[in-house]
């Protein structure tokens, strides 16, 4: 058997199965971070990413400095997905030694430029040689453990949500993103969201790996979801990842409240997508034209 004959969901499964875990981790592998026991009053996050030349970015499609970003922009967009703050950050590049020094330079002006942004520490990090570039980024974050949120809380009757539009991100918001965590901390302040994810694998498959963990069902309606102008159409929205917005669940008059509030006060538009059901109901989507079908649950997996 070769890895491309099992999906990167089962792979992964594999791999993690045995690893040990002890008394302070909150919440292992399965999320958007790892939770662990830290203060009194708050939970420790941690997350990481590898952002790979020719997987996640094409240097004749993007600037070092956009590759930078997006590296660790999509870290803090896990920090987010979790309803936290990111802290502190352990930054390693892979760069042929071929490779002209203004590129390092921009990477690296990328990844301060976000940092500062949203106060992210860069501690450290290594160094090595590859052919092709590799930047991989650790990060820690914190949270109230009042405020925590994962992928497992959705509760039948709940609205889903997402922030911003989805879709067309290859045209060039993949690069240029900015993480919703001051949106959703916001909205944290005067709501309790029950179960949340960043859309980086699609809406499609990311909606529906919160519905396997909270062992739910969902509709939601083609004519709600909120398309970008670079979308061609709603599948572009469901199934092509890297849109780095949040989709949340939560009670549905509160939802409808989050909705009345103007864009400026949040920090982006907000959507109600669908419904949160019984699990025996499925995964169902409403096209525009009022039928019912089960979603297609794809979207952007490795292998």
């Amino acid at each position: 058997m070769k890895i491309r004959d099992i999906s990167e969901i089962d792979l992964i499964r594999r791999l993690s199965k045995n690893f040990r875990l002890d008394k302070t981790v909150v919440k292992g592998p399965g999320d958007d971070a790892a939770v662990m026991k830290w203060t009194k009053d708050k939970y420790l996050l941690y997350t990481c990413d590898m952002t790979i030349e020719g997987v996640h970015f094409d240097l004749r499609k993007a600037t070092p400095f956009q590759v930078g970003w997006k590296a660790l922009g999509r870290n803090i967009s896990d920090i987010g997905a979790m309803g936290g703050v990111p802290r502190y950050a352990v930054v390693s590049l892979a760069i042929g030694s071929g490779q002209k020094v203004r590129v390092a330079d921009g990477i690296c002006r990328g990844i301060k430029s976000i940092a500062d942004r949203f106060g992210v520490n860069i501690v450290g990090g290594d160094m090595s040689v590859s052919k092709n570039i590799i930047i991989d980024v650790s990060l820690i974050g914190e949270v109230e453990r009042k405020r925590l949120v994962l992928r497992s809380g959705a509760k039948i009757g709940d609205a889903i949500l997402v922030t911003g539009s989805l879709g067309g991100s290859i045209k060039g918001k993949h690069l240029n993103f900015t993480p919703r965590v001051n949106e959703i901390r916001r909205i944290l302040k005067k709501f309790k969201i029950n179960s949340m994810i960043d859309v980086s694998d699609g809406l499609a498959l990311d909606l529906n790996r919160v519905l396997k963990a909270s062992m739910v069902g969902a509709c939601i309606y083609e004519s709600a979801i909120p398309l970008s102008k670079y979308a061609a159409s709603v599948n572009n929205a469901l199934y092509d990842g890297e849109d780095y917005e949040l989709l949340f669940t939560m009670n549905a008059k509160d939802a409808k409240r989050l909705c009345r509030m103007s864009p400026s006060s949040i920090g982006a538009p907000v959507s109600i997508i669908g419904e949160v059901t019984a699990k025996n109901d499925g995964y169902k989507i409403v096209k525009n034209c009022g039928k019912k079908e089960d979603m297609k649950v794809k979207g952007y997996l490795h292998f």
